[in-house]
């Protein structure tokens, strides 16, 4: 946490002076690829999609990062605002034409992992996306800005739009209801 405290000051420093673009962009990449990339696969539950959006989110980053206002909302909370729009057209364009993803097969074909290893982690992996799925979408986005990409209540808030104490309690009626539909987490 303490990190991202150090890190939010750098990047804005590092934006409003005169260094080039992609050092800029490779300070954004390489400080929020993970996030991003997490808060995409808790929404899309496929590793290779989450990481092609991924992908399209910095690709947008890249070319609209000229028009990116501090005075707006924190950086933040803009390029999670940008990845929250790159699943939700993810998932419109999804609605048109359905696609069989032969990247899950091959992952499936030519993992390193012991066979039973790769079985039971597939296997909590499916648990825990059926759970999720059963989660309502603005449930679903929320527990994926909290725990996919680290986000604070109060930036969640700001980035959908809603109070911060309603955030919190559509955390905890989401973790009431994947704990009723998972049980614990030594279960999993």
């Amino acid at each position: 946490m303490q990190e991202r405290a150090l890190l939010q000051p750098f990047i804005l420093e590092r934006m409003q002076g005169n260094t080039e673009t992609d050092q800029q962009f490779t300070t954004i990449f390489e400080t929020y690829y993970k996030r991003i990339y997490n808060y995409i696969a808790y929404r899309v539950s496929c590793r290779y999609t989450a990481e092609d959006l991924t992908s399209l989110v910095f690709e947008k980053t890249l070319s609209k990062l000229d028009s990116f206002s501090g005075e707006k909302a924190p950086f933040e909370v803009w390029l999670f605002a940008i990845a929250r729009n790159v699943v939700n057209d993810y998932y419109r364009s999804r609605k048109r034409t359905r696609l069989f993803s032969l990247d899950t097969v091959m992952e499936l074909v030519s993992g390193k992992k012991a066979p039973e290893d790769l079985l039971l982690e597939e296997e909590r992996n499916t648990r825990l996306n059926h759970a999720l799925d059963k989660l309502a979408v603005k449930e679903r986005n929320v527990v994926a800005l909290k725990f996919g990409a680290g986000l604070k209540n109060k930036e969640i808030a700001l980035l959908t739009g809603i109070s911060e104490s309603n955030v919190g309690v559509i955390l905890y009626r989401s973790m009431r209801k994947l704990k009723s539909e998972i049980g614990s987490v030594d279960e999993l």
